[in-house]
This record gives structure tokens, C-alpha cells and sequence, in this order.
């Protein structure tokens, strides 16, 4: 696929940067996947552990020596902040034009680089959001309301922001480094996802806005007891997140059309409790 584009002649370094905590059994195997993944250019791997406690660390030294030719940065955090953190330490070491966000827990394949890529290679994007919902790519079937959860936390984030991408929470988001430069990460956990969307989606430092692009990929979805870490706690989190770095102009307009659309409910609620006191039902 990539040599059918224009490639960018700036763009010749990727750096992949995968937050790890606790991924003893997987680790191994998606540094394996993302060493073996041909890109185009050189590629350089930023593994941040968050302080893993299940033996992971163990595990780096043994990961260098398999993979001595590639170019491995291993960074360690004294305790453990959460995937916002530990992307932010991610990003402040990677050296690439373009900055690809990897889980380390087999969810996503770096087959999907070369379509995620394409859109900044060929000059038409400065970010790349990956969909699940999205394309012909397999997937595992899972969670039901996981699923809603994620497609309402976007409805909800694009509503402040006035995107239309069909999947905000996804972990697979591309940039060139010039955005990430302009760009402070303040949220520490899977918040992250929420700020950083409603951040790129604000005017650059030279008043234009950056392009963005979505891709379907796969995904292969876990479940907890596979190590799946997320919960509805962290969904409360991105709401609160969402509204935070929200549009002034947007939120206002969301806040208006809730409190509407609460007197609707409450009037319709109203009217039903009178029509079954009179008998209508």
C-alpha cells in the first residue's frame, strides 16, 4: 500500500510508543509483532513501564537481546501514574516524525500500520484515529455495553468538539510530531483518550485546524479475565473529561439541549402519572 502514495521525504522515522503495566504474558509477543512490521522507514520502540508489579519487568533485558538490531528505549516509572502518564513520558523520548500509540496487550495488530500511516505519508493527515467501527477487519465479539459505552463517550465527545469520528476511545491514534509538540497532556489514566481528542480538535499555533482521519482496523478484543483493565469508573472519568476540555460555545449548547431534554422527560413523566390516575390505562 505504500508504495502506491506520495510519501512525505520528511517523514523517515516512526516511534512507537506502548504503555505497559502488568502484561507479563503478552509483552514478549507484541514487541515481536511491532519489530517485524515493515514501515517504510526506520522505527525506533518506546516501551514505558508503569511500575508493573506481576513480573513484567523481568522481562526487558531478555526483550533487548532478542531484538539487539532494533531500536529498543525501555523507561521506567517508580510508581504507578496510568496509561496518560506513562504515554506522556512515551512521547517526551520519542524521537520519530510520526508517533503511533501501541497497547501492549495483543487488542490491536501492527498489520494495521500501513493503512493507519498512509493518510500522513501521503500529506493528507496530521493525525490518524483507528475505528473498530469502521471497515472490513475482523473482530472478536465481546461486550455488548462495552460498546455502547465507547460509541456514547464519542457521541458525547463529538457533540463538544464537533468531530465525527466513530471511535474515540480507541487506542490506535497516529501523529506527526509537530502536533504532539504543540500539545500537554495533563490527564493521567485512560482519560487520556477525551483530552487529547478535544485538544487536536482546537486551532493549531498558526490558526488552522489539524487534519484528521479515521481508518477501520481489527481488533481483538480481551476480557477481564484475560487482563482487561478498563472499567465503568473510567467511563464516569471520560464523561467528566469530555465536558472539561469541551468547547466553551459546544458545552453551553449540550448543557441547554440536557436541561431541554430533562423538563421533556420529567413533563412526558407528569402527564403519564396523571392519564393512569384518571384511568386512560
Amino acid at each position: 500500500m505504500l508504495d502506491s502514495i506520495q510519501v512525505r521525504s520528511d517523514v523517515k522515522k516512526l516511534s512507537v510508543v506502548i504503555p505497559v503495566y502488568n502484561e507479563r504474558t503478552t509483552l514478549e509477543e507484541i514487541v515481536r509483532r511491532v519489530v517485524r512490521q515493515d514501515v517504510g522507514m526506520q522505527k525506533e520502540v518506546v516501551l514505558v513501564d508503569d511500575c508493573s508489579t506481576d513480573g513484567t519487568r523481568d522481562l526487558y533485558d531478555r526483550i533487548r537481546a532478542e531484538h539487539a538490531a532494533s531500536n529498543i528505549l525501555v523507561c521506567y516509572h517508580d510508581r504507578n501514574e496510568g496509561k496518560g502518564a506513562a504515554l506522556r513520558t512515551g512521547f517526551a523520548r520519542a524521537t520519530g516524525d510520526i508517533i503511533v500509540i501501541q497497547d501492549a496487550d495483543l487488542e490491536y495488530d501492527p498489520k494495521d500500520y500501513a493503512a493507519l500511516l498512509a493518510p500522513i505519508r501521503s500529506d493528507k493527515a496530521d493525525v490518524v484515529y483507528g475505528s473498530r467501527f469502521v471497515g472490513g477487519g475482523e473482530h472478536r465479539v465481546l461486550y455488548f455495553w462495552h460498546m455502547i459505552g465507547n460509541r456514547v463517550l464519542t457521541l458525547l465527545s463529538n457533540m463538544l468538539t464537533n468531530l465525527n469520528l466513530t471511535d474515540m476511545e480507541t487506542c490506535y491514534k497516529v501523529f506527526r510530531r509537530e502536533v504532539l509538540e504543540e500539545i500537554t497532556i495533563t490527564c493521567n489514566r485512560f482519560n487520556f483518550e477525551p483530552e487529547i481528542t478535544a485538544k487536536i480538535a482546537r486551532p493549531n499555533r498558526h490558526g488552522r485546524y489539524w487534519r484528521i482521519y479515521e481508518v477501520g482496523i481489527s481488533y481483538a478484543g480481551r476480557d477481564y479475565s484475560e487482563g482487561k483493565k478498563i472499567t465503568w469508573k473510567d467511563g464516569v472519568s471520560a464523561i467528566w473529561t469530555i465536558a472539561r476540555f469541551g468547547r466553551p460555545r459546544e458545552l453551553l449548547f449540550v448543557t441547554v439541549l440536557g436541561a431541554f431534554g430533562l423538563l421533556v422527560t420529567l413533563a412526558a413523566a407528569s402527564w403519564l402519572v396523571r392519564l393512569v390516575r384518571f384511568g386512560v390505562f
